[in-house]
């Protein structure tokens, strides 16, 4: 199908939201119930259990027994109540990365606990409609003690005032409430919110050409077929190549294979494919943290176009990617932060550790 498309239903037995762009799987959201103790993006109470000499951080122990890791450990002890958000994924038996900042998130604004100031979004380009949206969120903060800080989103320039209004309100109201409940035994205080909600609140702008909705959407509309796909190491790369994409507990290790073409402008081809495609194979798989490309061989003059190349896909990624670059044996090193559980994880193939 062409044009863009949200789909809503289940796929292995989890509530799941599917992003389509003309026929093709572009993000995916899953339910990670009993997959983990704690969501990304859940906001809970924690304490302070150990701090890190050297390190600069703090391990805290987290609602269910969890335990979990804050980098910043500024004016913290030990016994100490805080409340945090649940930042990213961890492996079975390490902590759970945590932040003390915390983000509000609304369909049209984001509230941003101790981080003062009202934003608009720069895809909003009317300076009118800015100077506007600035006016509606600091009389919304105005006389709040340590008012919080206030992201309008892109969806806001398409939305009526009072709905922006209405939800600014509650998400105010929501902060408040949460950021207070810091004291007691670690507790979960707010869980992320279900795919289908986070869908309406990630992928609206632009509005979609279509919705399909449904417990059979995703095997309706290919979706299904395109997530099993995720679940296969071998990547399809066109002209017989391929490459194989394995999570290992240490590293992601990926390796560009040129089949019986074994030219430079093969090997070229190939590598180009693979640069271009993989922020979007790495989010849709849910794979983060040391990531080592061993690409097909090619010129040593070639290595700065692909340079390029993977700078230019990973360009508009929203987590936090470093392209660190080639190593002396020639393989290719990214960090990219672990955002989201493995869709291995959450199918229930990932082999035991």
């Amino acid at each position: 199908m062409k044009g863009r498309q949200i789909v809503l239903g289940q796929i292995f037995g989890r509530d799941a939201a599917a992003l389509m762009l003309d026929g093709q799987l572009e993000d995916l959201i899953l339910d990670p119930s009993g997959a983990t103790p704690l969501v990304p993006g859940a906001i809970c109470r924690a304490r302070v259990d150990r701090l890190v000499k050297g390190q600069g951080g703090v391990f805290l122990r987290l609602p269910a027994g969890a335990r979990g890791y804050l980098r910043d450990r500024g004016g913290l002890r030990e016994g100490q109540s805080l409340v945090v958000q649940v930042s990213g994924s961890a492996e079975e038996g390490k902590a759970i990365p945590v932040s003390s900042r915390l983000n509000f998130r609304g369909r049209t604004l984001i509230v941003t606990p101790g981080a003062p100031g009202v934003n608009v979004s720069r895809r909003i380009r009317d300076g009118a409609l800015r100077e506007a949206l600035v006016q509606l969120g600091e009389a919304a903060l105005a006389g709040l003690d340590e008012p919080p800080g206030l992201v309008f989103r892109s969806i806001a320039a398409e939305t009526p005032e009072d709905e922006i209004a209405a939800e600014l309100q509650e998400l105010l109201a929501l902060a408040r409430a949460v950021t207070a409940d810091r004291d007691g035994a670690p507790e979960l205080l707010l869980d992320a919110p279900e795919p289908a909600e986070q869908a309406w609140q990630d992928w609206a702008d632009p509005a979609p050409d279509s919705i399909a909705e449904g417990e059979d959407a995703f095997e309706a509309t290919g979706a299904a077929d395109a997530v099993r796909q995720l679940l296969r190491p071998r990547l399809d790369l066109g002209g017989g190549a391929w490459a194989e994409i394995e999570a290992l507990r240490a590293l992601v290790a990926i390796d560009v294979n040129t089949g019986s073409d074994h030219s430079p402008a093969a090997g070229l081809k190939a590598n180009i494919a693979l640069a271009r495609d993989l922020p979007r194979q790495l989010r849709l798989r849910g794979l983060g943290g040391q990531i080592v490309v061993d690409f097909a061989p090619c010129p040593k003059r070639d290595r700065g176009t692909l340079d390029q190349v993977l700078r230019a896909a990973f360009r508009a990624e929203s987590a936090e990617t470093v392209l660190i670059g080639w190593t002396a044996m020639g393989l290719y090193e990214i960090s990219r932060k672990r955002d989201r559980l493995p869709l291995a994880r959450l199918a229930g193939t990932e082999s035991p550790a």
